[in-house]
């Protein structure tokens, strides 16, 4: 029997995300394992091969079958080599070798990437991309991650750096970032820096309704702002409002690079929808040459936490093309 089935995993610091599709992207199985970070996560390569080989035997696939393994993975990443140069959250130090463990376990092809690049890919692959040439993704969570496609494929740089958006400086004496930096893009737009900006200046607007949610639970989460925007709120307002300027002339300028058909906003700021979406339009419009804002749209990313498993897949579709 030809080789038809492709395996994606998607490592993040608490659960990697597994899953086995057949060619054409359909899902035969998903699930997670957790993430043992013990001894700076080197058991994670055997954990990986241990359950995936569990599951292909459940579902009586011979690996011989498996045309590769794509892995989206957090940090700076060599997706020459497959190593990971750093991933603070998993506890991995410099040039941690994943793709040749995995390689050397399983016996399969194995291609290694950001896990933001592999996002972009599942988006653009069976999400909201609907495979397009030029696209831009934004992942607005925890931090902001970025993903760029030009031509078909990832941008990945010299060294597996390109496309880190959430890195792009957007205040000089800015808040800290936890790249050693100060002021990127992730320290203000993302979802710990919105409830950052809130914390610090509620004290100035102490007529807002974010001082009920705040005074309830002890803290606020952008789900609380969003909430107290709708209700007229105009510090919450003033929030959003600077959070789609700040993002939208950042946009604008990958955009300039790029000239993308489709910007995808996807992570958990991005279930906001329109309330996000629409001032982050505006702001992008304002700021971006009217020939390239004329040539893409915006998109709310569809494939939720399943994006990074199905980019991986994609991955190995693309390697092996």
């Amino acid at each position: 029997m030809s080789k038809k089935f492709l395996v994606g995993i998607d490592i993040g610091g608490t659960s990697i995300k597994m899953a086995v599709f057949e060619d054409d992207g359909t899902i035969i199985d998903k699930w997670e394992i957790p993430t043992n970070k013990d001894n700076q996560g080197v058991s994670i390569p055997g954990d990986i091969w241990t359950s995936l080989e569990n599951k292909l035997k459940e579902h009586s696939i011979d690996p011989k079958e498996v045309q590769g393994m794509g892995v989206g993975a957090p940090g700076f990443i060599d997706s020459d080599t497959g190593s990971i140069y750093e991933a603070v959250n998993i506890g991995w130090k410099k040039n941690f070798d994943l793709g040749k463990q995995l390689q050397a376990l399983s016996g399969l092809p194995v291609f290694v990437d950001n896990d933001a690049n592999l996002a972009a890919l599942g988006e653009n692959w069976k999400g909201a991309g609907n495979l397009a040439e030029n696209l831009i993704a934004i992942t607005i969570g925890t931090g902001v991650g970025g993903g760029i496609i030009t031509n078909g494929q990832v941008v990945n740089g010299s060294n597996g750096t390109a496309g880190e958006i959430g890195h792009i400086m957007v205040e000089a004496d800015g808040y800290a970032c936890n790249c050693g930096r100060k002021g990127c893009l992730e320290t203000v737009t993302s979802a710990t820096g919105m409830v950052r900006q809130a914390k610090e200046k509620l004290k100035d607007n102490p007529n807002s309704l974010l001082k009920t949610p705040l005074e309830k639970n002890g803290d606020l989460t952008t789900k609380d702002i969003f909430d107290a925007a709708k209700e007229g709120d105009a510090f919450s307002i003033s929030i959003i409002e600077r959070v789609a300027d700040v993002l939208g002339l950042a946009i604008a300028n990958v955009a300039t690079i790029v000239n993308p058909s489709k910007i995808v906003i996807g992570g958990g700021v991005s279930k906001a929808g329109d309330q996000l979406l629409i001032p982050l339009r505006k702001a992008f419009d304002s700021f971006c040459l009217p020939r390239i804002s004329e040539a893409c749209e915006f998109r709310i990313a569809q494939l939720g936490n399943d994006a990074g498993v199905v980019g991986a897949a994609y991955l190995v579709k693309q390697k092996l093309s």
